[in-house]
């Protein structure tokens, strides 16, 4: 990925490493679990040719440092200081795209926050995704140096992912990156969401746009569309065929709809 590489203060010191490229309207990218800001490689040419985009790496990876202690709070109180940031550079709202458990922790960071102008959040996971002590079977493994099964369980049974597709991220990903993540951010996540009120997104002011896809887990599809009942200016599109990894799956297909929301022939009043 082609751009110019800047740092942000994060919450607690951090520093928040950063990606941009284009000009137009500014558009922050948030990424999911057990990914850096290269994830966004296959959108990441067409959104620069028609925005300021910028991708960040959350805390404990990539361009970014780690802080001594984690908690959600802390994740997205350096999503607001990007999201600061961005808008005070632009002296207007930032339209704002993450996913899976960057759009859990974006939730928090777009309430009441006028310098959100647009939001998508794709398949966001909460409490139930984590449910019936998974948390506590990814902590065990990573500690007794299993990472490996980690990662495949986050995977298979978080992800719904199958054995093919999760050898294909095996080969394409090389590994080693991927597990060094893992092994640093699965089980605070994990233990993170078991805490996730989604309360706050009854103060997001933003028009939303939830990502849904047909063949997703259960999980996705209940929090989804409780966030569609609790978010006051939000609808749901459903991604046909898709799950939760359209982004490289279907990018076309995620960019139209990007585009339809961002740049609206007519716009909200």
């Amino acid at each position: 990925m082609d751009g110019e590489r800047t740092v942000v203060a994060g919450s607690d010191g951090v520093e928040i490493g950063l990606i941009s490229a284009g000009s137009g309207d500014p558009l922050l990218l948030i990424h999911g679990g057990m990914g850096r800001l290269e994830r966004w490689e296959p959108l990441w040419a067409p959104l620069a040719s028609r925005f300021r985009v910028t991708a960040m790496d959350r805390r404990g990876r990539g361009t970014s440092t780690d802080g001594a202690s984690y908690s959600a709070a802390r994740e997205s109180a350096d999503i607001v200081a990007v999201i600061h940031h961005l808008a005070g550079q632009a002296h207007h709202g930032v339209n704002v795209m993450a996913h899976s458990i960057g759009a859990t922790f974006v939730i928090d960071a777009a309430a009441g926050n006028a310098d959100v102008r647009r939001l998508v959040l794709y398949e966001p996971p909460g409490p139930e995704t984590v449910a019936g002590g998974w948390a506590d079977r990814v902590a065990e493994l990573v500690s007794h140096d299993e990472v490996g099964r980690a990662a495949a369980s986050f995977l298979r049974d978080i992800i719904a992912l199958s054995p093919k597709e999760i050898d294909r991220l095996r080969e394409q990903s090389g590994g080693t990156d991927v597990l060094a993540i893992a092994a640093a951010t699965l089980p605070r996540e994990a233990r993170a969401l078991e805490t996730i009120d989604f309360g706050s997104s009854r103060t997001i002011t933003a028009p939303t746009l939830l990502l849904l896809g047909s063949t997703s887990p259960v999980w996705a599809r209940s929090i989804t569309h409780q966030l569609e009942s609790l978010i006051p200016h939000a609808r749901v599109v459903q991604l046909a065929g898709q799950g939760h990894e359209a982004i490289d799956r279907a990018p076309d297909l995620v960019l139209e709809v990007l585009l339809a929301f961002f740049e609206p022939t007519t716009m909200p009043q």
